[in-house]
């Protein structure tokens, strides 16, 4: 029996049919937010972290501190974000959601669990948990 396990083109198919779905997912629920994808996605990883340092934020998002401050500076500018100067490292700055960067980063997470609840509604419980544990594996890997 030959399937996607078996044929890694048929699985890469998969694989970019799967990032192509998800991608036009979070580029329609983003559009209403008017924010880019990149902005969105640094409020949510600062959403989830509470705060975080600059150079932790790049890192975390693969840019540059440079493009990580431009966007920051915007972000700032649109009242989502602030930066405050490290406790104890005075070469640092934490980047924390205002307000209104918590509503907006909370609002979008619901999105997120309503895009999981949708994507695992036909798995097992079993399966479910198969399924993170290989999410993890492979997020792990990248």
């Amino acid at each position: 029996m030959s399937g996607p396990l078996n044929d890694p083109t048929a699985l890469a198919r998969q694989l970019v049919e799967f990032y192509e779905k998800i991608s036009s997912w979070e580029l329609e629920v983003v559009k209403s937010s008017g924010l880019s994808p990149a902005q969105m996605h640094t409020i949510e990883i600062i959403g989830h972290a509470g705060s975080l340092r600059m150079k932790e934020l790049a890192g975390m998002m693969g840019v540059t501190t440079g493009s990580l401050t431009v966007m920051a500076d915007r972000l700032a500018r649109m009242g989502l974000l602030e930066r405050h100067p490290h406790a104890s490292d005075r070469r640092s700055w934490l980047v924390t959601l205002t307000e209104s960067g918590q509503k907006l980063f909370a609002e979008h997470h619901q999105y997120h669990l309503q895009l999981t609840r949708e994507i695992t509604a036909g798995l097992s419980g079993e399966e479910e948990a198969l399924f993170g544990e290989l999410l993890a594996k492979i997020i792990a890997r990248l």
